[in-house]
């Protein structure tokens, strides 16, 4: 099965933002992903910025269940339908998502703690690319 876990952020909010990506075999990771995304990026933007590198490389391992960890609470109830979505910057990314969702037999989002061992994982390598001159 294979599972994502992405990360966004940025300095300043907004300000220097960055994306952290794993795609996972269960345990085992394969891909690692990180990248400067923009200087006027929030937080939110770059969360879901995260999640569509996520669900880009997630194609390359599978076309069939997929789920996917954030720690980004927001988004993954906006995704859910719990929240909705009311910044037109974030509708556009929302859509983009509903639509590489497509190349999925199904999707699950989860929500889980910025602690979990994979999530500090690309924190880390979010961080450090911020930390990157």
């Amino acid at each position: 099965m294979i599972h994502t876990n992405s990360d966004g952020g940025s300095r300043g909010n907004p300000g220097l933002g960055a994306i952290g990506v794993i795609v996972r075999d269960n345990e085992k990771i394969l891909p690692k992903y990180s990248a400067k995304i923009g200087k006027l990026v929030t937080n939110n933007i770059a969360e879901y910025e995260a999640l569509i590198k996520a669900l880009e490389l997630a194609t390359r391992y599978t076309k069939g269940e997929i789920t996917c960890f954030l720690d980004s609470e927001l988004v993954v109830n906006q995704l859910l339908g719990k929240y909705r979505v009311r910044k037109q910057e974030l509708l556009k990314l929302f859509l983009k998502v509903q639509k590489l969702q497509e190349n999925f037999k199904s999707i699950k989002y989860k929500h889980i703690s910025r602690w979990d061992r994979f999530q500090r994982i690309v924190d880390e390598i979010l961080n450090e690319e911020l930390d990157r001159k």
